[in-house]
């Protein structure tokens, strides 16, 4: 079930990035469906996640609260809309204030190519913006996913050299 088309009052933004991982699909593939590891890798440099709570099904939740360099909290809450394991991800990502409210909401589609031991990853997000605040938030929509893809880039390589090391 996709998201109902909403009224942009403060804008929308779109974004499709590709990368390339040295790491096999499996580990890529953990790193979005494991909290502990998406903890790890999800959010600009300089964020953390002190919450990260995944429920990896259709009709699952995810819960993030990531954390700002400057202690700043930045809720965000979705569902799981569609899971094929080792090819696909979708799901509504809901940016949230303090008390709950929507400040953003839109889908993120993850897709997961294994070839040669490599992994295509392609996230294409779309977000409207609900608030006065949210050109600001939808104008950091590529920046932020970039930053993350590099963290999870990161991370993937650092576990597929501990798991080559592990198997030998």
């Amino acid at each position: 079930m996709a998201m109902a088309k909403r009224a942009a009052p403060y804008g929308e933004g779109d974004i499709t990035l590709t990368r390339v991982f040295d790491a096999p699909c499996e580990l890529v593939w953990k790193a979005w469906t494991d909290p502990k590891m998406m903890a790890q890798w999800f959010g600009p440099r300089g964020f953390t996640n002190p919450i990260c709570e995944l429920d990896v099904k259709v009709g699952g939740s995810l819960r993030i609260v990531m954390r700002g360099p400057d202690g700043t909290d930045y809720p965000m809450k979705g569902e799981f809309l569609e899971v094929v394991p080792l090819e696909r991800l979708v799901f509504s990502n809901i940016a949230t204030d303090s008390q709950g409210k929507h400040l953003l909401e839109g889908e993120t589609t993850v897709t997961f190519f294994e070839t040669d031991g490599k992994t295509i990853l392609t996230v294409t997000s779309h977000a409207v913006g609900l608030v006065p605040i949210a050109p600001q938030m939808l104008a950091g929509m590529e920046a932020g996913w970039s930053q993350s893809l590099d963290k999870l880039e990161t991370l993937a390589r650092s576990s597929a050299r501990a798991g080559t090391r592990h198997d030998a």
